[in-house]
């Protein structure tokens, strides 16, 4: 399938797997990469579950084929890593989050690294893994669109 465009924004991104709704979830606690992200269930405060999907280049125009880059809403210095194949979230340079792009598939998207290699949601509470795409649920997601990225004024 082709890249799609994504409206720039905050979101929560839901899993498609078997039990109660799950999201993205950064955890509150860092190891060697930085804290891993899973999926959990709904949290009453969002601070760990919604995220700003942005163009990897800053005024970059919309564009099917164009890389994003996912970062914490609340916390706008910590975006997604993904060293060994296994996603965290990290305060590095912007320069060093993983860029992403965004298909269609059947019941949601699909997001896949600049490598090629899809988020796979293995069951709750499991780490978020980069893995060879493969037409299983669990590398769906769906995207809730929460509201546009806030500026500071």
């Amino acid at each position: 399938m082709a890249p799609i465009p994504v409206k720039p924004g905050k979101y929560k991104i839901h899993a498609h797997i078997i039990g109660p709704s799950s999201l993205l979830t950064a955890t509150e606690y860092a190891v060697k990469y930085g804290a891993p992200v899973i999926t959990d269930r709904l949290n009453p405060l969002p601070i760990e579950q919604e995220w700003i999907i942005d163009h990897a280049e800053a005024g970059q125009d919309a564009q099917p084929e164009s890389p994003y880059v996912i970062h914490l809403a609340y916390h706008p210095a910590a975006g997604i890593v993904v060293p060994e194949d296994k996603v965290y979230v990290n305060s590095v340079p912007r320069s060093e989050w993983a860029q992403f792009t965004f298909e269609r598939v059947i019941g949601g998207v699909k997001i896949l690294s600049d490598k090629g290699l899809a988020l796979r949601a293995g069951h709750r509470g499991a780490q978020i893994e980069l893995v060879a795409p493969k037409p299983e649920f669990q590398e769906t997601w769906t995207l809730e669109y929460v509201g546009p990225i806030e500026t500071a004024e």
